[in-house]
């Protein structure tokens, strides 16, 4: 209990911070007791959403941070988080904002501060271009684990062998996950397939862009120094996987509250649990231990990149998305657990 405490201080303060300041902001708005603890409550249920979209993002994260330099890993911890928590909570919500009403990011703060419902409108209406695009990456994420031919352990023999066999077919992930596009596109009407083909495809691009960094920039040569080519482009793809995991925790707090700071207060409570889960995973080997469970993590992202595709047809509760990340995950634990059993005895 004592270890526990030790890696989850820092987000049980937050959390104790960040309900007080949900309690103070109902009072602010609402004026009574009864608007505090409304208030209070969905700060409560946000960071609760958040901590359970995001569990295999905090396994995805430690996989990455198992190989990153000392340093750049407490520069993902410290830098990263505050991007994570200020960045796509706070200033990816008001850019989105900006750019759908063409105006300055000074009046997207006065639309989310005086006019909640216009400002909870554009959001919505930006929907179809973020579930494009962050079900596109998400998808490359997810493929581009399973179909690595040098992938030597399987949960799923039966799937995950044939994948890792059209694996070596250059450009084969690549056309599944446009086949996959193409599909939920030709399901659009045609105002809408030009809006969800040109985000999907900035996601492809977004992600090739990524991968040629990461492995450029921490590519390990003679003409490097050490603090370059320590992990900056594993930094940086584990910074646009964060934010193609948050897009889906941002539109759905919206369902919730309309409130872009109380939005702020549950998701950031939630992205510091995600942290804590990380440092752990990573501090403890849990990895290692529990074989399966980076491909249940792996699992919930396809899982995810298929319900953000499904969102640009019809509405799925983010309730649905957590649970079935969250089973994915606790099946592929106890098939870990199965399998230590096995070896014992």
């Amino acid at each position: 209990m004592t270890e526990m405490l030790r890696y989850f201080r820092w987000s049980l303060l937050v959390t104790i911070l960040g309900l007080v300041a949900a309690f103070w902001l109902g009072l602010r708005y609402e004026g009574s007791l009864g608007g505090a603890l409304s208030f209070l409550l969905v700060g409560t249920v946000l960071a609760v959403l958040e901590i359970s979209l995001s569990f295999d993002n905090a396994i995805v994260n430690a996989n990455k941070l198992r190989d990153m330099s000392p340093v750049w890993r407490q520069r993902f911890l410290t830098w990263g988080i505050l991007i994570a928590v200020f960045g796509m909570r706070i200033v990816f919500p008001l850019a989105v904002v900006a750019v759908a009403a063409r105006v300055g990011p000074f009046e997207a703060v006065r639309l989310a501060a005086t006019e909640p419902d216009t400002y909870a409108r554009l959001m919505n209406e930006s929907h179809l271009s973020i579930a494009a695009f962050g079900g596109t990456f998400l998808m490359m994420v997810a493929l581009n684990f399973f179909m690595d031919d040098a992938k030597e352990i399987d949960w799923l023999r039966g799937i995950e062998h044939r994948l890792r066999r059209m694996g070596t077919i250059k450009g084969v992930t690549y056309g599944l996950v446009l086949a996959v596009v193409l599909g939920f596109g030709l399901a659009l009407g045609l105002a809408e397939q030009a809006v969800f083909f040109k985000a999907a495809i900035m996601g492809l691009v977004v992600f090739m862009l990524v991968e040629t960094l990461s492995h450029v920039l921490d590519a390990e040569s003679e003409m490097q120094s050490a603090a370059r080519a320590g992990g900056l482009g594993a930094f940086l793809y584990l910074e646009v996987l964060d934010a193609s995991f948050s897009f889906d925790g941002v539109i759905g707090a919206f369902a919730l509250t309309q409130n872009l700071f109380l939005i702020a207060i549950g998701l950031g409570i939630g992205a510091m649990y995600v942290r804590s889960m990380t440092i752990m995973l990573v501090e403890k080997k849990t990895l290692s231990q529990f074989r399966y469970l980076e491909h249940g993590a792996f699992y919930s992202i396809l899982a995810l990149a298929v319900i953000m595709f499904a969102q640009s047809l019809v509405h799925v509760p983010e309730v649905i998305t957590g649970l079935l990340g969250a089973m994915i995950i606790g099946l592929s634990l106890l098939s870990s657990v199965r399998f230590n059993r096995r070896l014992v005895s």
